[in-house]
């Protein structure tokens, strides 16, 4: 990941409402959640959501998808693992012993570990 494309990343996520979004969307795995859905979680007014993910969206972090009438928004996990990867690439100075975060593989519903 280029330091431009992490610091975007970063920038969209430096908002208390679009963190709380983009964590709901991680939480809620491969399926996402509607636009409507995470506006009840949430509690924000839609234009604000919409604004929030036009940022979210613009950062590469998350994607949509029309179905229908409803629009489902789905994290970009590869986008989420490749910032984490870039924030830990020289994890405690290229030790042995530094173990950081693995990267996250959402399941399906249902399927647990």
């Amino acid at each position: 990941m280029e330091t431009t494309t992490a610091l975007g990343a970063l920038n969209a996520l430096s908002h208390e409402s679009r963190l709380a979004a983009f964590r709901q969307l991680v939480q809620a795995g491969p399926d996402g959640m509607s636009v409507g859905e995470l506006r009840e979680k949430l509690d924000l007014p839609p234009a604000t959501l919409t604004a929030h993910l036009n940022v979210l969206r613009g950062a590469a972090l998350v994607h949509d998808q029309r179905e229908g009438r409803v629009i489902r928004v789905r994290a970009n996990y590869l986008q989420m693992n490749a910032l984490l990867a870039y924030l830990t690439e020289n994890c405690c100075a290229g030790v042995e012993t530094c173990t950081p975060a693995a990267a996250c593989t959402p399941r399906p519903k249902g399927v647990r570990r």
